[in-house]
């Protein structure tokens, strides 16, 4: 998986053992764990040290990790088709992987740019502008619609209709 980005210090993940300068993946990654690189990179697992001391204390924590942030992200698809801030909690649940998982860590990077990019591009005065002349085009579309229903039908009050 490439994570497409031109910033120095991102690490791409690879197909096979290696990575982009022929050194296997732990010794870059900082060991079998994905912990805190040698290159600053930053990716890896935020676990206390005594933790990652020990295997299956660190397993555990993992799980535990993976389990609440599971929690986060399911609360957050529920809350997509219900009210409350959906996409949030989403994104709070991939913070909470983020501690622990590379993979998230990446997904959370990328996510990060892409929506730096398009608050930089929704900034942008052009765009700015298309965006005002689309919406007041279809307002005034809903307006006319509205207009030729009324004149049609009139208006009638949910209460006041009729049996038919």
């Amino acid at each position: 998986m490439n994570t497409g980005s031109d910033e120095p210090g991102e690490v791409a993940v690879t197909s096979d053992e290696t990575g982009p300068a022929g050194k296997p993946d732990e010794a870059r990654a900082g060991g079998p764990d994905g912990a805190d690189g040698p290159d600053g990179s930053g990716l890896g697992s935020k676990a206390p040290e005594f933790v990652k001391a020990r295997r299956m204390l660190h397993l555990s924590w993992q799980v535990g990790v993976f389990v609440v942030g599971l929690a986060v992200v399911v609360a957050g698809v529920i809350m997509l088709p219900l009210p409350g801030p959906g996409w949030v909690v989403i994104f709070g649940g991939m913070a909470i992987w983020a501690t622990e998982f590379v993979w998230a860590q990446l997904v959370l990077r990328w996510t990060k740019r892409k929506v730096t990019e398009a608050a930089q591009k929704a900034l942008d005065p052009r765009v700015r502008r298309r965006n005002i002349t689309l919406t007041a085009i279809g307002l005034v579309i809903v307006a006319v619609l509205v207009g030729i229903y009324v004149s049609k039908f009139g208006v009638v009050m949910p209460w006041k209709i009729k049996d038919q």
